[in-house]
């Protein structure tokens, strides 16, 4: 019997290519494994009024916060970020706090992500999967309950998420990509 590690990094090669030659290049076919991911999103979609009734309920929770839908179909989850409320000023560095819920196997992801407002741009700097600072840590703890609560998903554990993986996820390579990248999204502080 395989461990819970193997089985996620077999769920997640069936959906992401173990070289170049099987990833989309314009002008190819599109490889085996993008077909697969394209035709679970396609089932997936289908269901997406459980996801915007996930997001309700988050914005329900979380006064003081603006909610956000982050999916992405080139991704491997559906994506929610919680802000500080807009309506007061952002401080010079300020977190967002970000939940996935993969499409591929029973499993979330909570992470916080630092930015740093520079006039009207914000520049990306540093992750924190640990969520201990306290201005993300109530929020991540709702996101964490009402997850398991809707979807009945077990968060996958820091140290199996950092894990690297042989596979090619967008435009992660090996040995740079992780077993959060297949199962999440390859561009984790990417969000809007």
């Amino acid at each position: 019997m395989s461990s819970p590690l193997e089985q996620l990094i077999a769920v997640a090669s069936r959906y992401w290519p173990s070289n170049r030659n099987g990833d989309y290049r314009p002008g190819q076919q599109i490889s085996p494994e993008a077909e697969r991911l394209h035709e679970l999103w396609e089932q997936e979609i289908k269901n997406i009024n459980r996801w915007w009734a996930f997001l309700d309920e988050l914005r329900g929770e979380l006064p003081g916060f603006s909610i956000g839908d982050a999916t992405a179909t080139p991704d491997a989850c559906f994506r929610c970020v919680v802000y500080p409320d807009k309506g007061r000023p952002l401080p010079d560095l300020h977190w967002v706090v970000v939940g996935c819920v993969s499409i591929l196997a029973p499993v979330y992801a909570v992470y916080g992500v630092q930015f740093e407002n520079r006039e009207k741009t914000r520049v990306f700097r540093a992750m924190d999967f640990e969520l201990q600072r306290p201005e993300i840590k109530a929020p991540a703890e709702v996101i964490t309950r009402r997850v398991e609560a809707e979807f009945g998903f077990t968060r996958l554990p820091r140290e199996m998420a950092q894990m690297p993986v042989p596979l090619f996820v967008q435009w992660k390579e090996p040995p740079e990509t992780t077993l959060f990248h297949a199962l999440f999204t390859n561009e984790p502080e990417n969000i809007p």
